[in-house]
Parts: C-alpha cells; sequence; structure tokens
C-alpha cells in the first residue's frame, strides 16, 4: 500500500505508471457488521453510540465491472446516514444489500456479511472497467453518491426518480470511508484544483443535496429576493444551502444552536440568525406539538425580515420542526425537505397547508446534472467547503458520533490513504485568492 500511496502522490506519475501498480489484495476499510445489528437493540436513537459499531477492518479488493472506477481514496467524509448505517436505523442497511444482491451478478458482489460505509470521497483513479472514457488512471476526482443502471424509462428524464437508483456506501457497499472505493463512473466529477483533499471530500453530498433542494426545478426553484428558513444553518447541510441562498441573491434565516454557530452561519452568508437554544424555543409540548411557540417562531421570523414570512424552509430535521415549518412558510411558499434527522414521523396542523396553498416538496440528494452544476460552484471557487474538523480513518467512530451527538458545526472530514492535511492543492493561484474564505470556518471551529 506505500507504494500505492506514493504513486498517487507522485506529481509526475504517469496513467501508465498508475496502471502498473500492482493492487493491494485487501484494503481497509470502516465496516458495521451483520451479525452486529441488533446491538442497540431496545436503546433509543440518542442513546446508541456509533463509535461502538464502527469497525476499521481489512476487506477484500473487488474488480471494478463494466462502467466502474476504482478508486484510490485520498480523503472522505461523515454525512447522518453514515450515523444511521452505524446506529442501524430506521434498519440495518443490510436489508438494501440483500436486495441489491438479488438484481443480479453485479450487485451479488455488494451482498456481503460487512458494510463498507461511506458517501463523499476525493481521491485518484487507479483502475477503470470495460467502457469507461471519460476517465483514466492518475485523474483527481471526487464522488457523488448517485449510483444508477438507468435500465428504466423512469429515470431518463431525471435519475433520481429512478426505481434502481441507490446511494453510495448507505445502499451499496465498498463505499468512501475505506481506503479504495467501488463507483460508477458517472459518479465521478473533477476535483477542484485549490482544494485539498479533506476539503474536496466533504463537499459532495451535501452540496449537491442542498443544490437539488434550492436551486434546481426538481427543487423548490429559489429566485432572488427569497426569504429562506434554513434549519441548522451552521451544520453539514445548512451551511452550504445558506452559501447557495446568498448567491443565488436569497436571503437567509438561518437557525442554529449556540452563539459559536451563529457566527459561523453569518460567515456562510445568513442576513439574520435565531439561536433556538439561547431563545429556548421548544416546537414539543410533551408528545403534542405545540402551536403556541410555532406562532412564536414565526413572529420572531418575521422581525428579522422586516415583516416577511419564508418563501421557502429548507428542512430536514424533521419531526422536531416539521410543524413549525409548515405552519411560518409565507402563503403559497414551499416547505422542501430531505431528511429526517431527528425522526421520521411528522406532525403538522393540515390546514396551513392547504387553506394557504403551501408545497411541501420531497428532496433525495441529486441526478449528475444537479452534482455537476453543484461541483462546478466548487471548483470556480464560488461556494467553499465547510470542513471544520479532521480525523484519521482509525478514528471514524468518534468522527460519527460527533455528527449523532451534533457536537460538530460544517463537514467532518476523514483521512483515509493521505497521509495528512494540507496535500492535493494543485491551483495555488485561486487557493491564494481563495484563502480568507477557505480559511474562515476551520479557524472558527476549532
Amino acid at each position: 500500500m506505500r507504494d500505492l500511496i506514493e504513486a498517487v502522490l507522485s506529481e509526475v506519475a504517469t496513467p501508465a505508471d498508475i496502471t502498473a501498480l500492482p493492487l493491494p489484495e485487501s484494503y481497509r476499510g470502516v465496516v458495521v457488521l451483520a451479525e452486529e445489528s441488533m446491538m442497540f437493540e431496545g436503546l433509543a436513537g440518542a442513546d446508541k453510540d456509533p463509535s461502538k459499531s464502527l469497525h476499521v477492518r481489512e476487506v477484500p479488493t473487488p474488480e471494478p465491472g463494466p462502467g466502474e472506477v476504482l478508486l484510490a481514496v485520498m480523503a472522505s467524509a461523515i454525512n447522518y446516514n453514515t450515523v444511521w448505517s452505524a446506529i442501524f436505523e430506521p434498519l440495518p442497511t443490510f436489508s438494501f444489500l440483500k436486495r441489491y444482491g438479488r438484481s443480479g451478478p453485479s450487485g451479488a458482489r455488494h451482498d456481503l456479511p460487512y458494510h463498507v460505509l461511506g458517501s463523499d470521497a476525493s481521491g485518484v483513479v487507479l483502475r477503470v472497467g470495460a467502457g469507461v472514457n471519460r476517465w483514466k488512471p492518475g485523474d483527481h476526482v471526487v464522488a457523488h453518491c448517485l449510483s444508477v443502471d438507468l435500465e428504466s424509462p423512469d429515470g431518463h428524464d431525471d435519475t433520481m426518480l429512478d426505481p434502481g437508483q441507490r446511494i453510495w456506501g448507505y445502499e451499496t457497499n465498498f463505499g468512501g470511508l475505506a481506503e479504495l472505493a467501488l463507483v460508477r463512473a458517472n459518479q465521478l466529477m473533477p476535483k477542484a484544483g485549490h482544494l485539498t483533499w479533506e476539503e474536496a471530500a466533504c463537499s459532495s453530498l451535501v452540496n449537491s443535496t442542498a443544490y437539488r433542494q434550492l436551486v434546481s426545478p426538481n427543487g423548490a426553484r429559489m429566485k432572488q429576493g427569497d426569504v429562506v428558513l434554513v434549519w441548522g444553518g451552521a451544520g453539514g447541510l445548512g451551511s452550504y444551502a445558506t452559501q447557495l441562498v446568498r448567491n443565488g441573491g436569497g436571503r437567509v434565516v438561518a437557525v442554529v444552536s449556540s452563539t459559536d454557530k451563529a457566527e459561523l452561519a453569518l460567515a456562510c452568508g445568513a442576513e439574520a440568525v435565531i439561536d433556538r437554544r439561547a431563545e429556548d424555543f421548544r416546537f414539543w409540548d410533551g408528545d403534542r406539538p405545540d402551536a403556541g411557540e410555532w406562532k412564536r417562531f414565526g413572529k420572531r421570523v418575521r422581525d428579522l425580515t422586516g415583516g416577511d414570512d419564508p418563501d421557502i424552509v429548507f428542512e430536514h430535521p424533521g419531526r422536531d420542526t416539521f410543524g413549525v415549518s409548515v405552519f411560518v412558510a409565507r402563503r403559497g411558499g414551499t416547505v422542501v425537505t430531505c431528511a429526517s434527522s431527528t425522526g421520521y414521523d411528522h406532525h403538522y396542523d393540515n390546514r396551513y397547508l392547504w387553506m394557504h396553498l403551501k408545497r411541501i416538496v420531497g428532496s433525495h440528494f441529486a441526478n449528475y446534472r444537479e452534482a455537476w452544476e453543484a461541483n462546478r460552484l466548487i471548483t470556480r471557487g464560488v461556494i467553499h467547503p465547510t470542513l471544520s474538523v479532521v480525523y484519521p480513518l482509525t478514528e471514524t467512530g468518534q468522527a460519527a458520533r460527533d455528527v449523532h451527538r451534533n457536537e460538530h458545526s460544517g463537514k467532518v472530514g476523514v483521512l483515509c490513504l493521505a497521509p495528512q492535511e494540507g496535500l492535493g492543492v494543485t491551483d495555488t493561484e485561486l487557493r491564494e485568492r481563495l484563502l480568507p474564505q477557505l480559511g474562515y470556518f476551520r479557524a472558527r471551529s476549532a
């Protein structure tokens, strides 16, 4: 593995040099084990500890099939789907792998007693399978997480509607929290030259998800001047949403949970911030939604916007916030939702939806076109990675624990093959110009 690392880090290695390198028979990956899938049975979700279920193990190296690429992973990142996998909620991801295994020989490789997790990666192409023409060994790339065969007509207008689409590293095996990863060629995008490996690795899932939710015709179709309420405005997803709204001429009201996170949200471009803990907003009274708190929150938003209700509510916490999200959206406004990190069982008053002609839009990751457009904003230095802390691969369990307990800001990165932080920059001129923005998030989160 040392020869492999030296080769992919070399600035003079050619595609032929990379191709000539022998592949290791195995590599280190962060896995959950099927035999442990019931280990947290009986515990509340908040009490489950990802650091107990995530293991770094040697696993066999897969061969890339037609249309696939084997990637040397320099860095990866933690997403909430890694937390879900690690605490086996809402169900163990081995059920996804078994279903994939029944799809045919290609899928059967993924049905294993271990699951290599991870839905983000930056790295270097090592091998390409038959039919891969766009990418070659030695290319510096990032991977987005949509894995799709496109065998159904349903997916040809929008690949996210294909019934066979899967989230790589969550619903497939051989994910990015590892030294090597198996991806489809149409998951790859150019790595931004001004970013380090760890900075480049942290954006693909969250930036693409936020882009589809806000900007794409498949999402809320944000326009200039829109007021957008962003939950978790300094978090992994919300920090990118805040930047996208600012860049698109909108106005962000960011909801955060601490003074430090308020400062980070403002640095990302929020016009105003609500610290829900400092202002003691509690949207539930026991097991019942508290409509009085909805009204107090709505008034607070209007106080900050000069009387405007949100045109768009960027929703992802789920159970804790969904009722108030529907309530505070303006008449004719949109609640766009992509996840439910606090629970899937949503409660809201439907009168505020139907009588005020509001829309709820479900959104799930992004198609390749949307992911490519979102990545282009990264490569041009318009949207910046919001990386706050980086762990070594051996401490991925602690990294996931931080995310599960909301003890982080922005994204939490993981070094895989990269021996240290700060490597991988090829466009020093652009980096020098953008250094104040790139350094701010890390400095404020340290």
